[in-house]
């Protein structure tokens, strides 16, 4: 194509809605209006434990582990780690510590000692709130274990003990406006979160967020999805991440709509039966999630009419999932959204009035009250509309920075406040976003570039596949060969190469048609849950004995 055509089509960039306007409050602020509108209505369910909370039992609670912060001496600004898995306490300890100004770190609940103590020195932990254990994680023994190379940690409290009801009482002796008055203290701009990014190389990074960025994000995230304090939300994925405590969490206290804790870690079958049995409106999930609720044993002996929408995130969602979301679930109104942890984290998603192609071909467009746009990865040249190149954004949802590396920072956030995802998007014409994969991710097979993405999207539509990941490895003739890993649906053969070929024939470009085909159990993952190229590409060389 021509420079002059080039010039003539409109370039990808985007600038979301200005409505509704954002909320220039604290999370604290915010969450105690929601409380005087709605005391009476349900705020929080633990399913696993049968615990209830109204919105006014709930800010009871929170104001009581507020307070027994501010008796252990926390001033604003100090940092306090969570480490477990989903319970109520979690929830209660978010909004204890957004009220007083104490920044909350969240912590893997699948960390071992060296991640964990990186994350409390790096961050300067004076106190972390900790399960005992869950499932093969001795939490207590771990912490005990690294306590004395972590100088700043003066106090562990464990939230399943005594520990936590004595935090509480050495409260009740301050006076009862104690909150209040620290609340009338904070700004919306102050940094309240930490959470660490796992890049699949090197220590993770710690992500700083604001007030200002993550209730903001939660608020408009469910907007979207049309929230109101009828909703009843099922959370099956980790607090520890935005998807939980920021879509979920915030999402539903700034519309006084219900949180649903189906369990302290993800299962299929305690999911489906949370939504049933707790009449939920709205599920939220990964889509390796939706993957499992869908091939349960179990999955249509639940009622789940009462579903009407949702979210599916965190990786990119594959078209044939949601769909079945759609159809078979009754999430009529489900809704793809698309972010990372540096941006609160949501920058595109689909409407709930989009037809069926936008909600299932795309993540969507620009976010209320945020831009985007689409870059040369090398000139940082903004592209015409239908180009691939580096997804970034800018705007009130960017972070204020990585925890005490200003070099880190200054890497991803450039001069003019654009955030650099090293996502590869290609900007549709309608303005409509697609995610073909991590520029270190992309393929160059004899010049040609191929993005793996593409090619997982179309053997997701093979019936025997439940799960694939594509990926480079190398070869001598082509610099890069595709090697496709898959996870079988229960019952199937086998794919060989000969098989994705025959059914690729015709259907894909001969150059995408992977070379090479591994079936799997599972697929290498980091604490966070993303998918370990890095990894896959070493084990297939190893494996098939390529240099």
């Amino acid at each position: 194509m021509s420079a002059a055509s080039d010039d003539a089509r409109p370039l990808s960039t985007a600038v979301g809605e200005t409505e509704p306007p954002l909320l220039e409050e604290t999370i604290g602020a915010n969450f105690e209006r929601t409380v005087a509108a709605h005391s009476e209505r349900e705020a929080l369910v633990e399913v696993a434990s049968g615990r209830r909370w109204t919105w006014a039992e709930l800010d009871r609670d929170v104001d009581a582990l507020a307070r027994g912060l501010l008796a252990a001496g926390l001033e604003q600004g100090d940092r306090v780690g969570i480490w477990a898995p989903n319970c109520a306490e979690w929830t209660i300890t978010q909004y204890a510590t957004a009220k007083i100004g104490v920044v909350l770190v969240n912590i893997n609940p699948a960390y071992r000692t060296h991640e964990l103590a990186y994350a409390v020195n790096q961050s300067g932990l004076r106190m972390v709130l900790a399960a005992s254990s869950f499932k093969t994680s001795d939490y207590a023994a771990m912490l005990a274990e690294v306590a004395g190379d972590c100088p700043a940690l003066e106090r562990t409290v464990f939230v399943d003990t005594d520990d936590w009801a004595a935090l509480v009482a050495a409260g009740e002796r301050l006076p009862s406006d104690a909150v209040a008055h620290r609340m009338a203290l904070l700004q919306p701009g102050d940094p309240i979160n930490i959470q660490y990014t796992s890049g699949t190389t090197g220590y993770p990074k710690g992500a700083t967020l604001s007030h200002r960025n993550i209730l903001n994000n939660g608020y408009l995230t469910t907007e979207l999805i049309g929230f109101t304090e009828h909703d009843r939300l099922c959370i099956p994925v980790p607090f520890y991440h935005c998807f939980g405590m920021v879509m979920a969490n915030l999402g539903c206290t700034t519309h006084g709509a219900t949180m649903v804790i189906p369990g302290p870690g993800f299962d299929p079958a305690t999911t489906l039966r949370a939504v049933a049995e707790e009449r939920c409106t709205a599920l939220y999930g990964v889509p390796t999630m939706f993957i499992a609720m869908q091939h349960h044993p179990e999955f249509g002996q639940h009622d789940l009419s009462t579903l009407r929408t949702g979210i599916m995130a965190g990786s990119i969602c594959p078209v044939e999932v949601m769909k079945r979301c759609v159809e078979e679930m009754g999430m009529s109104e489900v809704s793809i959204a698309y972010g990372m942890t540096e941006t609160s984290p949501v920058s595109c998603q689909t409407r709930a009035d989009d037809d069926l192609e936008r909600r299932t071909a795309t993540i969507g467009r620009v976010h209320p009250h945020v831009e985007i746009k689409v870059v040369d990865p090398v000139t940082g040249a903004t592209l015409p509309r239908g180009e691939t190149g580096e997804f970034c954004t800018r705007g009130y949802s960017v972070m204020l920075g990585y925890w005490d590396d200003e070099a880190k920072t200054a890497e991803a956030v450039d001069a003019e406040g654009w955030m650099h995802t090293g996502d590869l998007a290609v900007m549709r014409e309608d303005g409509y976003c697609n995610i073909v994969g991590r520029i270190k991710d992309m393929v160059i097979r004899g010049g040609e570039n191929i993005y793996p993405r593409e090619i997982e999207e179309f053997l997701y539509t093979h019936p025997d596949v439940e799960d694939v990941q594509v990926i480079g490895v190398p070869d001598e003739k082509y610099g890069e060969e595709l090697c496709a890993w898959v996870k079988m649906r229960d019952g199937a053969e086998p794919l060989d190469a000969a098989g994705v070929r025959a059914f690729a024939e015709g259907r894909l470009a001969h150059y995408k048609i992977p070379r090479y085909v591994l079936v799997v159990e599972e697929f290498p993952m980091t604490v966070t849950g993303k998918i370990r190229k890095v990894q896959m590409r070493e084990e297939t060389a190893e494996k098939l004995g390529l240099s």
